[in-house]
């Protein structure tokens, strides 16, 4: 693409002495543009005048190959200096509003000067020169305006009263004149720049200081004056290199009577007050119209609603077969098993719904439901401190495979840890004939929470399990997707935990997590694969606690134990070996392990202890696992069938059960009987390799710095 550029554009950039002015009109006239450089050449504090700071930054762009004309008069004077401009370039096509000062004392303290002089410079100076230059603009129907607002006037700052009461009146200025000059291609934004300048340069930290560097703002600021830049009426904040978009939202808010003739009261505007701050869900606001039509909305709807309806006792849920195919995809199922068709296609013989997919209704029950945050006594909870901690589900009715479901959530137990406090929230699923189709108990943890005098142990957790004391009986793996969060996110758990990078980081990930939900879908699906040949009717009910993040694309295992009807799992990353799920188990109405179950199942062998030895001893010192290099996949056998593989990618230090990503530098294929006897030394692998007991395709001389790491005795 080619370069933008400001080519026979004149521009108008007030405060351009220095800071984020003097960097704007230089960028601006290193792209063509010809500049007024304005500044009075006072301190940051509005006091005396100079001429040098609006000459020096002129005589920089005349040195560099630009045009630009200085002008020494005050912002309040704005006529002047769009005068300038007309004068020495007979147009103008680009302001920038950029000068300010500081004054900044406590709201007692603050005098009528302090105030009347900032709001003077801050805002009637980009009243006056706007208003200046707006009917040059409208009469060549092409006009660029930028608003310079601040943090401090979005957000609030202690000792910035008169700053933030103008830099936010210049957004509502911002907005009106972006209305007002929008049909004729005048285009006004406003910037929230946080950047190293003199009104800065002993508030903020010196390391911050550094890097708030003006040159990273200053394309932001040009690129919003550029003819081939539609945005208007935006607020846009930038600091350091990065730049996001302000918006003004509200609540979904509330109906403060059921029927027109209701009053409203004092205590019902306390009654309903958590759902009128609720900003779970939130409404973006554009306009002024937006805003009134939504009142309409809401009072047509006040209007036709019935007499009598109680809000918030309930929550309705509704569902089609698109909505179960979409969580199906979300949890692995996959038409490479012809077994799992059933679960993807509405018009299979035996369409079927996962089971799992019925913690869906009372998850989002739970999200609508305020109970949650008002759980804990004297303490108000956000979610994004309410961490899911282990989840229960059982069918006890028939379950529909479309229509509405009715959830009825009740908190059950609130029990202070300390840290924190877990919050047991039972919730009851009825069809639409109102009969009990399954319960969900969903336990959560508030971080940070506790110490409010609660008990620290309950009585109506319903319990984990511990798995039983030997080597499982079936293990089943499955890799999941680099896109499973995304795809799984579609089913109502919109959390940006798990598909924002900016969002994952902030709490404390390297990348966005999968959903524990998800896992547990994985999970279930395999164990019914197992047990149950894939038949939904069997399922009871599972109860699981999560234990630790997965990435998105890892593989998980699935460790099963039978012991009746009861199985118990644990659920495994594969590529570092951690328990995400435990304490877990499924209940079945009863077992059906058809030959497809010992087709999927991968049965422990002799060879993986020398593998778990093999993780262990790279774990330990993966810098000698890396000098060896390579990516080695090994298939084991058993009974001349392949039983499981294993990757070595001593690239990267990182050793676990099934196939690595991307192509295996070296393929190596041997018995579990035989690879024991490798490993013990007892059998020479060229001697092995010669009788066809190896087998070995790809690098075959990378192979041979394999034989350290194969004998148990070994050291890396």
């Amino acid at each position: 693409m080619s370069d933008l550029t400001f080519d026979g554009k004149i521009a108008v950039v007030t405060g351009a002495g220095a800071g984020l002015g003097r960097v704007y009109a230089l960028l601006f006239a290193s792209r063509g543009a010809k500049v007024v450089v304005n500044d009075l050449g006072g301190g940051r504090h509005g006091e005396g005048s100079s001429s040098k700071a609006a000459d020096i930054v002129v005589e920089e762009i005349q040195r560099n190959g630009g045009t630009a004309v200085a002008d020494y008069n005050s912002v309040v004077d704005g006529e002047k200096i769009i005068k300038t401009a007309l004068d020495n370039f007979g147009r103008v096509d680009i302001l920038v509003n950029n000068a300010g000062i500081l004054r900044d004392k406590s709201f007692a303290k603050l005098s009528d000067a302090d105030w009347d002089l900032l709001h003077a410079v801050h805002v009637k100076g980009s009243f006056k020169t706007t208003q200046a230059a707006f009917p040059i603009f409208k009469k060549q129907g092409y006009g660029r305006i930028i608003m310079t607002s601040s943090n401090s006037g979005l957000y609030g700052n202690f000792g910035q009263a008169n700053y933030s009461a103008a830099k936010m009146a210049l957004v509502g200025l911002a907005n009106t004149i972006a209305i007002e000059g929008g049909r004729n291609n005048i285009y006004c934004n406003v910037i929230v720049p946080t950047a190293a300048s003199r009104l800065t340069e002993d508030i903020l930290p010196p390391e911050l200081f550094t890097e708030l560097k003006p040159e990273l703002i200053a394309p932001v600021v040009a690129y919003l004056c550029h003819e081939s830049c539609q945005e208007n009426g935006s607020i846009i904040e930038s600091a350091a290199g990065w730049a996001g978009k302000c918006t003004i939202v509200r609540s979904n808010g509330c109906l403060l009577r059921t029927k027109l003739s209701d009053k409203v009261t004092i205590e019902v505007v306390r009654d309903k007050w958590d759902k009128i701050t609720d900003t779970s869900k939130v409404e973006r606001i554009n306009s002024i119209q937006d805003a009134t039509g939504a009142l309409v909305t809401s009072l047509e709807g006040l209007r036709s609603k019935q007499e009598g309806v109680e809000e918030g006792e309930t929550d309705n849920y509704e569902f089609n077969n698109k909505d179960a195919i979409l969580y199906a995809l979300g949890v692995g199922a996959s038409v490479a098993k012809p077994e799992e068709l059933k679960f993807l296609y509405e018009l299979h013989d035996d369409f079927q719904i996962l089971p799992t997919f019925y913690v869906l209704p009372a998850l989002q029950a739970v999200y609508m439901s305020n109970a949650t945050q008002n759980a804990i006594p004297g303490k108000t909870v956000s979610l994004e401190r309410i961490l899911h901690g282990e989840q229960y589900l059982e069918i006890v009715g028939d379950l529909p495979q479309e229509g509405a479901l009715v959830s009825k959530t009740k908190i059950v137990e609130v029990l202070d840890k300390g840290s924190g406090a877990v919050i047991v929230t039972d919730i009851e699923i009825c069809n639409e004939n109102g009969e009990l189709i399954a319960r969900n108990q969903i336990v959560t943890f508030a971080v940070g929470s506790g110490k409010f005098g609660g008990p620290r142990t309950g009585t109506k957790i319903i319990p984990c399990q511990n798995k039983p004391k030997r080597n499982p009986d079936i293990s089943l793996v499955q890799k999941t997707s680099v896109d499973q969060a995304a795809i799984y996110r579609l089913s109502g758990d919109n959390n940006p935990l798990h598909i924002d990078p900016n969002m994952a980081l902030l709490s404390g990930f390297d990348q966005p997590i999968l959903h524990g939900l998800c896992t547990l879908g994985f999970s279930v699906r395999l164990i019914l694969a197992a047990f149950a040949s894939y038949d939904t009717s069997l399922f009871k009910a599972c109860k699981a606690r999560f234990m630790k993040p997965v990435i998105p694309g890892q593989t998980l295992r699935v460790n099963m134990w039978r012991e009746n009807n009861r199985v118990f799992f644990e659920t495994v990353v594969v590529e570092n070996n951690s328990v995400v799920i435990g304490g877990a188990y499924v209940d079945l109405k009863s077992v059906s392990m058809q030959p497809l179950a010992n087709k999927l199942a991968t049965p422990e062998l002799k060879s993986d202890a020398i593998f778990e030895f093999i993780i262990d001893q790279v774990k330990a010192d993966p810098n000698k696992a890396k000098s060896v290099g390579g990516l080695f996949l090994y298939n084991i056998t058993k009974d001349k069938k392949q039983a499981k593989q294993w990757t070595m990618d001593l690239k990267n230090a990182k050793v676990y059960e099934g196939t690595p990503e991307g192509k295996p530098n070296t393929t190596l294929t041997i018995s579990d009987e035989d690879f024991i006897l490798l490993a013990e030394g007892k059998l020479n692998p060229q001697t092995a390799f010669m009788k066809g007991k190896l087998k070995i395709t790809g690098n075959i001389m990378l192979a041979q710095k394999l034989a350290p790491l194969l004998r148990a005795n070994a050291k890396l």
